[in-house]
């Protein structure tokens, strides 16, 4: 319910603006419309090229044609002079080619038409001076004025046109010029704009995802003060202040859990506390009377008196596990004395009080290698750790089956023990829970189910892991890990 009213109080109405790719989509507008733009500019450069290169094309027959219509007066003239009259000239074909290619333009009509004009009165000068002597003569004067002027006209028509090509040339690589220059500059813009793209998108998306996820990885350990320092009204910003707000009550939750545990864990330590010295009164109590101190005891209550202190005893032992589980749990780990340990020394003992107390007959071994190297411990506590494995290993095993210990180097910095014996074996879906408190293993006949928490407990405040490995119907071997030398330790022996 709460998580549902977070979700609506930081559900805000979306809007373009607010877009986590707003700025992204923006700028992908601009580049398309660019893109759009340098497009239709080189469809239109191109274009101006073809319409160019036709203007070229023209010029340069229309220049052809005139350099035709120059010659073929130059040749018509040489063969009067020359009275060479049966030779055909081409001057009306050139000259009707050359109308046809500048009809649409108005000058240059206007230009073949004075020369059309003047090759006609030059042709009637000549006309006429052939009708008036049959024998050649010499070029009157006017004849002269006349060809010159049409030879002028018609050299005039074909420099413009040269000019023209020229221009029309320049023109066209000018254009061609334009075009590389925009496809340039377009092209750097939009290698810009995708590398404004690329920070755009790498400011508003990567960034505050690796922040994220390191946040993230915070919150995985368990450390839930840690904030998302991200704000912005897009979307990872809004996720941020959903997140932010999540891990907020979560923390709020946790401070309320770790203090009704250490308000629970106070209350056992007291009430165990308490409880030890009366049930220890008792046994003492229970023991007197069993041994006559306060006269004799019957067969019948003496089984009485022993089922009692039994039970004074069991209660006893889970009254020192919550103890011993309380000081772990509140820093004990930091006053453990470090020192050698020696493995057959801690054998022998444990199996020793293990015999001791069992009713029934095992068989134990013990494998300790000679190149074993020297592990830095409390003593007392891994003793107590191996106790707990051998009681269990006891209590699930049946009589006169073989019990082994072994100790051996794993790896440079570690060494493993292990506990094997030949009882019912651990489901599997138990193995995950059993160094939890209070969890036994189906088939197992535990007591409180403290013991190998309390063992977890000890092994980790040395640096180490323990674990087991079992299968239904072929025992079970439990292992513990201890490093060779600990920080702990070495802090120590600087301190002397």
């Amino acid at each position: 319910m709460v998580l549902a009213i977070n979700l609506v109080r930081f559900t805000a109405p979306r809007t373009l603006k607010t877009h986590l790719f707003a700025p992204l989509y923006s700028s992908l507008m601009v580049l398309v419309l660019l893109i759009m733009g340098q497009q239709s500019l080189n469809i239109w450069i191109a274009i101006l090229c073809k319409e160019a290169a036709n203007e070229v094309n023209q010029t340069f027959i229309v220049k052809r044609e005139g350099e035709h219509l120059l010659n073929a007066v130059v040749d018509e003239e040489r063969s009067w002079r020359e009275n060479l009259n049966n030779q055909p000239f081409s001057f009306y074909g050139s000259l009707n080619r050359l109308k046809t290619l500048v009809k649409d333009n108005p000058n240059q009509v206007n230009q073949l038409s004075k020369i059309d004009n003047l090759y006609v009165e030059w042709q009637e000068q000549l006309a006429g001076r052939e009708l008036l002597s049959s024998s050649s003569e010499s070029t009157t004067e006017g004849e002269k004025v006349l060809f010159n002027s049409l030879r002028t006209q018609i050299q005039t028509l074909v420099e413009r046109e040269e000019i023209y090509l020229s221009d029309v040339e320049n023109c066209l690589q000018q254009i061609q010029q334009i075009k590389i220059v925009v496809n340039i500059l377009t092209s750097l813009v939009i290698i810009t704009g995708m590398w404004i793209n690329y920070q755009i998108l790498r400011g508003r998306v990567e960034v505050p995802l690796r922040k994220l996820i390191e946040v993230g990885e915070t919150w995985r350990i368990g450390r839930m003060e840690a904030r998302l320092a991200y704000s912005a009204p897009d979307e990872i910003g809004r996720l941020s202040e959903i997140l932010n707000a999540m891990a907020g009550e979560v923390r709020e939750r946790q401070e309320c859990i770790e203090v009704r545990n250490k308000q629970l864990e106070n209350l056992i330590c007291a009430l165990s506390h308490d409880l030890r010295t009366p049930l220890l009164a008792s046994r003492i109590t229970v023991d007197s009377m069993l041994k006559g101190a306060f006269g004799p005891v019957s067969d019948t209550y003496k089984e009485v008196f022993q089922d009692y202190r039994q039970g004074n005893e069991d209660l006893l032992k889970l009254v020192e596990a919550l103890l011993n589980i309380s000081r772990y749990e509140a820093g004990y780990s930091d006053r453990l004395n470090y020192e050698p340990l020696d493995w057959e020394k801690i054998f022998v003992k444990t199996i020793t009080q293990i015999k001791t107390t069992s009713t029934s007959e095992f068989t134990f071994n013990y494998k300790i290698p000679q190149s074993l190297p020297t592990v830095y411990a409390d003593e007392l506590e891994i003793q107590r750790v191996i106790q707990n494995l051998l009681d269990n290993a006891v209590r699930v095993s049946e009589p006169n089956k073989e019990i082994s210990l072994e100790v051996a180097t794993l790896g440079e910095n570690e060494v493993q023990v292990f506990v094997c014996d030949q009882g019912s074996g651990i489901a599997p879906q138990d193995k995950e829970q059993l160094f939890h408190r209070f969890v036994q293993g189906q088939g197992r006949r535990g007591r409180s189910g403290l013991g190998l928490y309390l063992c977890r407990q000890i092994i980790e405040a040395h640096g180490g892991n323990i674990g087991v490995e079992s299968s239904l119907g072929e025992g079970s071997t439990f292992w513990f890990t201890l490093p060779v030398a600990t920080d702990k330790f070495n802090f120590q022996d600087e301190q002397i």
